[in-house]
């Protein structure tokens, strides 16, 4: 689709939902569900990155996920090593930046190895950043936040809205666009202070399914918004 008069948002979140409901109402496993939701991923977002998106951030492991089987995770953890190892060189290609917001703390070496290794070899890159929330809830981001502030000893007087992003586990500008797949109307503890003033999309899509032409369906939508910050009307600067 034609993005030309349109208005594309700087950043874009999304909660990768549905994938275990999408392979069982295919008869199929919730981890091949997992890795079809993984190899959408990947197309679905070097298209957002072509569309003139800087920032696309994602839920891809939240901390209550953990709770899951140990089948299910030890799966997942598996996976991601896999895509970080080898598919994720495309956004080295492709001049994308990936970056990883979460605690480190629970996940296994070699999952922590994967994600060092894919940081590094983008980190120069200038096209668009990719936020991969893994291990992620945004409760605990911000007190890790607040932890660091205490730690740093700033003083009060310092201590600002501005000063708090840069605490944040990555330095993003707010989110204009949160898209939740699956039909689901929940924020399931996702990036709350980075969407103080987002949209929100709930498509009935399961992940999977939620190809480039669903996500041209969510900008349509995100361009008949009339956004308004504190009744201030929002002027959309990138056309």
């Amino acid at each position: 689709m034609n993005y030309e008069g349109l208005k594309i948002p700087n950043h874009v979140a999304i909660i990768l939902d549905g994938n275990g409901r999408w392979a069982q109402n295919k008869g199929l496993t919730r981890s091949l569900g997992h890795k079809a939701g993984f190899d959408n991923l990947k197309k679905l977002s070097l298209y957002v990155f072509d569309k003139g998106i800087k920032y696309l951030s994602v839920y891809a492991f939240s901390t209550e996920n953990f709770k899951r089987s140990i089948e299910e995770v030890s799966f997942l953890m598996n996976l991601f090593i896999e895509k970080f190892n080898k598919e994720f060189q495309a956004y080295k290609k492709e001049n994308i930046k990936v970056v990883f917001s979460g605690r480190r703390e629970g996940l296994r070496e070699d999952v922590l190895m994967a994600m060092d290794k894919i940081t590094s070899e983008t980190a120069n890159n200038t096209k668009g950043v990719f936020n991969i929330c893994l291990n992620y809830g945004s409760q605990y981001e911000i007190v890790d936040a607040v932890k660091s502030i205490i730690k740093d000893r700033v003083d009060e007087e310092y201590v600002t809205i501005d000063l708090l992003n840069t605490y944040m586990y990555q330095d993003l500008p707010s989110i204009d666009l949160m898209i939740r797949t699956s039909g689901e109307y929940r924020l399931s503890n996702f990036m709350l202070w980075q969407m103080s003033y987002a949209e929100f999309y709930f498509p009935n899509v399961h992940f999977p399914d939620f190809n480039n032409e669903e996500f041209d369906k969510a900008i349509l939508e995100y361009t008949k918004r009339d956004r308004r910050f504190g009744g201030i009307k929002y002027e959309n600067k990138s056309n």
